[in-house]
């Protein structure tokens, strides 16, 4: 899994609420196990009509936000239900953090687990940070994850809170089986200690 330390990149406004997992990731695309090849697909019944074409109005189809690498989100992001292919959408998109008043709990946890950081903030903060997002390309926030800091294009900065586990993971880009694997030689031993006393096994 990728580290997450600093992000510096343009921030894409998206002001609903409620937006679930089924949004994010409609159901006919979960056939797939791969975590790639879905960002094509995020947000596929917002981004596209029922002939495959752009919907221009919508925040990621305009030029601005095309490479957009943070996304702000209205409340209750993430609700639904508990598909982790969401996650994979975003992440495959190119977007590393997601910035909202609040996150459904599945969702959030399966944040973190691929390499996203998702940032809970009040209402006033994220409302600052919506209208910097609005400003376009030109407009890039920065996101750190050392300090817990968000800072607006202006130099406006919001601390957030982050459990200190979660944090550790991002910033050492750790996953599940990444944090197995740094416990491999006390695997190991165990299992040599293991075939010893019992060789039958």
């Amino acid at each position: 899994m990728d580290k997450f330390e600093t992000l510096t990149g343009i921030a894409a406004p998206m002001p609903l609420v409620n937006i679930d997992t089924d949004m994010i990731i409609p159901k006919q695309f979960l056939k797939t196990i791969k975590r790639s090849g879905l960002g094509a697909n995020l947000f596929d019944e917002m981004r596209f009509d029922r002939q495959g074409n752009e919907i221009p109005e919508f925040v990621l189809n305009q030029d601005a936000y095309r490479e957009a690498q943070i996304l702000v989100a209205g409340d209750n992001f993430g609700c639904g239900s508990s598909r982790e292919h969401a996650p994979w959408a975003i992440k495959d998109f190119g977007i590393r953090c997601v910035i909202s008043t609040s996150f459904a709990d599945i969702f959030y946890n399966n944040c973190f687990k691929n390499g996203i950081l998702p940032i809970a903030l009040p209402q006033e903060a994220v409302d600052v940070l919506m209208k910097d997002a609005e400003k376009g390309a030109n407009a890039r926030m920065t996101v750190d994850l050392e300090n817990q800091t968000v800072t607006t294009s202006d130099g406006e900065s919001f601390s957030f809170e982050v459990d200190a586990f979660k944090k550790h993971c991002l910033l050492e880009g750790l996953d599940d089986i990444g944090l197995t694997m740094e416990k491999a030689g006390s695997i190991d031993t165990f299992e040599a200690q293991a075939a010893q006393a019992r060789p039958w096994v």
